[in-house]
């Protein structure tokens, strides 16, 4: 079955009141391709078998499922995709680096040598970064109110996500990191629990916590905790943004300091686009949220919002989108699908810019703007110049760890940016090409040793590299 995938159904089948013929035609007559069958168990008068079932998507699944209920004789006990079988028992689990294969082994890592250990980081508390897992491992924390584009989910439901970071923490830097997943919503609780769990680990990855609360989460820990804390929504997006648009203006010829940015979805990331672009000398930014382009003209509820009116739209433009467009030479689109119309994009300036990161359905799909844009750039995998996240957060914690920095500011994410785009030489560089692959290695060694100069001009790094000294 073409572009299809494959799931397996388990039956259980009375054997005196089915054939396997029926099964088979019923599954065919739904559409699906059975091409594996394997005998789970077997008894004088039941048989489980699991059936590997070609199938073009989630709602074929379901109809081949519903044809085999309505068959006597036999029950499906369960439906499993490739990805659900991945996720059995969990993505990650915790190894040892040295195995205990006798009593001295054991005695060194637990009773009693370890006594003298621990003595030790109680007479120099900074030690627990030379001696214990601290040096290295991140815990990824969410309250789970904002997970991918399913928003509040909870907890629970938020751990197969934030384990799956855990595993690109590994996969790509060499981190260790731990998926903490807290079951409360209370900004107060959640800053708490963060500091009362921070003494084990080297740094804290925010994920998937809900606007504006974010906000006031993450300042917060930043001034209360002596290690970095990192809002990966915010800020990893802000990074692999405006590493992809250095490149992008640099195809189209043009220069951020004089350039005209429409940001579209003032939340979390929309904010944190738009202080990276501001530290980096944009000429010109406008944001518009659901009530329209953002004006120091008006009044706000929200501080997020106050704070932006009054550092942004120095003309004090007022309308929507699409008066907000007119002339821009970028859209930053992180808001909802199908919100940018082809007509305002021919509103804009010569050659735009337009990088629509909605997901899953962008702003405007490239198919219907491509003709007149001079790059575009989604959130997707499936388009050409993906902004994701994953180009960034692994890198910039393994810089942060390296060099032991108390935080991660805003110079060290302006060199994570110019590290991932200077991956990218100028032979490369099109409009089809403007960010480097997640799977280029040289991403994350690039990033680390960017973000360890900015920690070490800034004076946030406690400890020097080797190869700085």
């Amino acid at each position: 079955m073409s572009g299809g995938k494959s799931v397996i159904i388990r039956l259980e089948m009375q054997t005196d009141r089915i054939h396997f013929g029926q099964v088979a035609s019923a599954v065919a007559e739904a559409g699906g391709d059975i091409v594996a069958i394997d005998v789970i168990q077997t008894g004088r008068d039941t048989t489980i078998r699991d059936l590997t079932v070609m199938v073009a998507d989630d709602g074929h699944t379901n109809r081949i499922a519903d044809g085999l209920k309505a068959l006597s004789g036999i029950r499906v006990v369960n439906v499993s995709d490739r990805t659900f079988l991945l996720h059995l028992g969990g993505k990650i689990e915790i190894t040892p680096k040295t195995p205990i294969q006798n009593r001295d082994d054991l005695s060194r890592v637990y009773t009693p040598d370890v006594a003298r250990v621990c003595m030790a980081i109680r007479e120099d508390p900074d030690k627990a970064f030379a001696l214990t897992v601290k040096r290295n491992t991140v815990a990824v924390v969410s309250d789970g109110t904002a997970v991918l584009g399913l928003g509040n989910i909870g907890p629970y439901a938020a751990m197969p996500v934030m384990e799956g970071k855990a595993m690109l923490f590994k996969q790509f830097a060499g981190v260790d990191a731990f998926p903490i997943c807290l079951d409360t919503q209370d900004p107060e609780e959640i800053i708490r629990h963060v500091k009362a769990i921070a003494p084990a680990f080297g740094g804290i990855n925010l994920e998937d916590i809900s606007s504006p609360r974010c906000f006031e989460i993450e300042k917060r820990l930043r001034e209360e905790l002596d290690i970095p804390v990192f809002h990966d929504d915010q800020h990893g997006t802000a990074v692999v943004l405006y590493a992809g648009l250095i490149n992008a203006l640099k195809v189209v010829g043009k220069d951020l300091g004089s350039a005209k940015v429409v940001v579209c979805g003032v939340g979390a990331a929309g904010v944190a686009c738009s202080k990276i672009l501001m530290a980096a000398g944009v000429g010109e930014i406008i944001g518009v949220d659901r009530d329209g382009i953002l004006t120091a003209d008006r009044e706000y509820a929200q501080p997020m919002w106050r704070w932006y009116a009054e550092h942004s739209n120095p003309r004090r433009i007022s309308g929507g989108l699409r008066e907000a467009l007119e002339g821009a030479d970028v859209f930053i689109g992180l808001s909802a699908g199908g919100l940018l119309k082809r007509e305002y994009v021919m509103r804009m300036a010569r050659d735009p810019i337009v990088f629509a990161m909605a997901n899953p359905t962008p702003e405007i799909s490239p198919e219907e703007a491509e003709d007149i844009v001079g790059v575009i750039a989604t959130g997707r995998s499936d388009y050409p110049n993906q902004i994701n996240n994953v180009l960034c957060f692994p890198g910039i914690f393994r810089g942060a760890l390296d060099c032991r920095a108390s935080e991660i500011n805003e110079e060290m994410k302006l060199a994570a940016a110019e590290a991932i785009a200077s991956v990218i030489r100028d032979e490369e560089r099109n409009k089809q090409y403007i960010i480097p692959s997640v799977f280029n290695q040289e991403v994350v060694k690039r990033l680390r040793d960017g973000v360890v100069e900015a920690a070490i001009r800034t004076g946030v790094a406690r400890r020097i590299p080797r190869e700085y000294r």
